[in-house]
């Protein structure tokens, strides 16, 4: 029985010997078996190395045995190398927030420069109307072309002689436009002839509506240039307008104060009376 056994194997390997000549035309008879089955033959190495062999002889079997076998071969055993990441997407993500802000910026200031800008209420010159700390959006935009009217809220940098170094700009109300005659007369507001309605006069504890005179040792009369208004605040005991510094050049105006925003329970559109007692005239 043990006799037996060598001649077993040595006739079992010249068998697979032949399979392989015949298989594989040109390949020596003496070389080991190139193909996926030796490695079921060779259990004792392991089954990493039997898959790693398989792997190797299924990746070249479109070649010749010597060759592009061993090309596969090395390819397949050959560690991953990981290729250099890219910062660009990074970069790129950064200059996109760049972008962004900048854009912002430019927008946020172009919108204030010529379209509306907040202010805050400094004086008490506007009671009740406006009231200190209050805020409100100024429209620069529509006076472009829709010229500032009767009642109109509007805010404007003081004369230079009178602002006395104070860059606060201030808010008042239109009375007069140019070409028109202003005149203080007991206590009401003349305008060409006219008494002017206001509404919108502060009115004391007691229900008193105050009344409009002059400014102590000041004019009572006067006739508005082209390019300038006559403006008055609504609290006219407690306001330095046009009747201590006369009549302002429209060029001073920032704009027309139209809505109140702030403090929420006070947000609301600014209210502008009609005067139909008076004829607006074309800008």
């Amino acid at each position: 029985m043990d006799a037996r056994r060598p001649n077993g194997r040595i006739s079992e390997n010249n068998d697979l010997r032949q399979r392989a000549a015949h298989g594989n035309s040109g390949a020596r008879t003496d070389e080991p078996f190139q193909d996926g089955r030796e490695c079921i033959n060779r259990r004792s190495s392991g089954s990493n190395h039997m898959s790693r062999w398989i792997l190797d002889t299924s990746s070249s079997r479109a070649g010749p045995a010597d060759g592009p076998l061993a090309t596969g071969r090395n390819q397949s055993l050959s560690p991953y190398t990981p290729g250099p990441v890219s910062q660009r997407p990074a970069l790129g993500c950064l200059v996109e927030v760049i972008e962004t802000l900048v854009l912002t910026v430019i927008i946020f200031f172009g919108i204030q420069a010529f379209v509306a800008q907040p202010f805050k209420v400094q004086q008490g010159s506007m009671e009740n109307t406006l009231i200190p700390e209050q805020y409100v959006l100024v429209d620069k935009l529509s006076p472009r072309w829709d010229a500032y009217s009767y009642g109109d809220i509007i805010v404007f940098r003081p004369p230079d002689s009178w602002n006395q170094g104070s860059e606060v700009p201030f808010i008042k109300r239109v009375i007069g436009l140019p070409g028109d005659t202003v005149q203080l007369t007991d206590g009401a507001v003349q305008v060409n002839g006219v008494t002017f309605s206001e509404p919108y006069i502060f009115i004391d504890l007691a229900g008193v509506q105050q009344q409009s005179y002059p400014a102590p040792g000041g004019a009572a009369r006067w006739v508005i240039p082209e390019g300038e208004l006559f403006v008055m605040g609504d609290h006219r005991e407690d306001s330095a307008d046009s009747r201590n510094f006369g009549p302002i050049e429209i060029a001073r105006v920032v704009g027309r104060a139209w809505i109140r925003y702030w403090p929420f329970d006070t947000v609301g559109f600014l209210p502008v009376p009609a005067h139909p007692e008076l004829a607006t005239p074309s800008p």
